[in-house]
């Protein structure tokens, strides 16, 4: 039964709601290119990992998914096979699995964990930044094969790129957490 939740019409919404606009905040808000049509610096990187955490695992897999795939789009730097697989996948697994791990696969209440502060930025700042780092590692890897960028150079450039604004991940979280509190409220399922 809460499977078939995670995928209810209004869940599909939020899934593309929250892919697109992360998709667009990157192409037309992070203009920084590191490496030229390939990594730009990801103002925004932790919003996929707060969706994670706020309306669940699934929408946060889907949003960083959708995500990437409008950001390449948009910005002129697809890469066939790399972003809607490597890419793709890895940056939406970079999204839930903190989430799902953190908050044990919905049995823990996030508004429970953010009660002890330092000890949920403490948390959520190791699970955002070690999946961000093995999605860094396995983008690199595919990077330097479909684009024959040198992996060194990509792990180096992706890390700063993404590394750095997802630490900004459990403060967005507490700031917002407590305001979602009525939206879960109205829609429970999510």
């Amino acid at each position: 039964m809460q499977d078939k939740k995670k995928f209810s019409f209004v869940n599909i919404i939020f899934f593309v709601v929250f892919g697109v606009l992360t998709g667009v905040l990157w192409a037309y808000l992070c203009p920084i290119p590191l490496i030229p049509g390939a990594v730009h610096f990801r103002t925004f990187a932790f919003i996929i990992v707060v969706v994670g955490y706020l309306f669940g695992p699934v929408t946060g897999f889907f949003a960083g998914y959708i995500g990437t795939i409008v950001w390449a789009l948009l910005s002129g730097n697809f890469i066939p096979l790399h972003s809607p697989l490597a890419d793709g996948i890895t940056v939406g697994l970079s999204a839930a699995l903190p989430a799902l791990i953190h908050l044990k696969n919905g049995k823990v209440d996030l508004l429970q964990l953010i009660e002890n502060k330092g000890k949920f930025i403490g948390v959520c700042l190791f699970w955002s930044i070690l999946f961000g780092v093995l999605m860094i590692l396995t983008t690199s890897l595919s990077l330097s094969y479909f684009a024959g960028l040198d992996y060194t150079f990509c792990i180096l450039w992706i890390g700063i790129a993404d590394v750095v604004p997802i630490a900004l991940t459990p403060f967005v979280i507490l700031l917002l957490a407590k305001r979602m509190k009525n939206i879960r409220n109205i829609v429970p399922y999510i």
